[in-house]
């Protein structure tokens, strides 16, 4: 059963202007009906990126071996119609590794209310913004440290970090990529993974518009 949660964020901002925004988020109702979903939105985006290349070709994919070695009687070797029998070195592989593609499927309503869950439950440790690297024009890594700590105060090694924003420019996604435990997306691109994996997220203004209109 699922259910409308409000949530007021509080906005984050260099200025110290204290303002909120209240959005409202469709989630899953019950804490094993929320793992559940949760679980199955996660099976389904690792099964689907996951990856088989392993291939080994058979004695039909193997070059060459059209022609027979030597005559089928009379040499007194033992018959052979083809060099590339697996028996041969240099043939074909029996039951060898195939490349092999995984899908997976989760209806779209689901997947958006597994979102939904996660983001609710993840509200305390969801830190709102204006903007982030608003008016960088060249990449600055040290830049980006000093926005980041402006914002979070605790970061420890070990400590993840999430960055969602409306659009993802040069300038910002150079910034932040040498930056050890740290996520950057587009809302568009959010998924279960990235949200689980975070210890804080970080996310603008306008994201969160999105969010609450559900057009991510």
């Amino acid at each position: 059963m699922s259910i409308t949660k409000q949530l007021q964020y509080k906005f984050s901002s260099k200025s110290q202007e204290e303002s909120s925004k209240i959005i409202k988020l469709k989630i899953i109702n019950g804490h094993m009906e929320q793992m559940y979903l949760i679980h199955r939105a996660l099976k389904q985006q690792l099964k689907n990126n996951r990856i088989k290349n392993a291939h080994s070709k058979t004695r039909s994919e193997v070059r060459g071996g059209g022609k027979k070695p030597w005559k089928q009687k009379g040499t007194g070797r033992a018959r052979a119609g083809s060099s590339r029998s697996p028996l041969w070195k240099g043939g074909g592989i029996i039951f060898g590794p195939r490349r092999k593609t995984y899908k997976s499927k989760i209806n779209k309503k689901e997947k958006r209310l597994a979102i939904n869950t996660i983001l609710a439950n993840k509200f305390s440790n969801t830190i709102v913004t204006r903007s982030i690297l608003n008016n960088v024009i060249t990449p600055s890594t040290k830049t980006a440290i000093l926005e980041i700590k402006q914002l979070v105060t605790k970061i420890g090694k070990k400590h993840k970090l999430l960055i969602i924003v409306e659009k993802k420019t040069k300038p910002l996604y150079l910034s932040f990529r040498n930056i050890h435990n740290l996520e950057l997306i587009e809302v568009h691109s959010i998924n279960v993974l990235c949200l689980l994996k975070a210890d804080t997220i970080i996310i603008t203004n306008y994201a969160l518009e999105q969010i609450n209109n559900s057009t991510f």
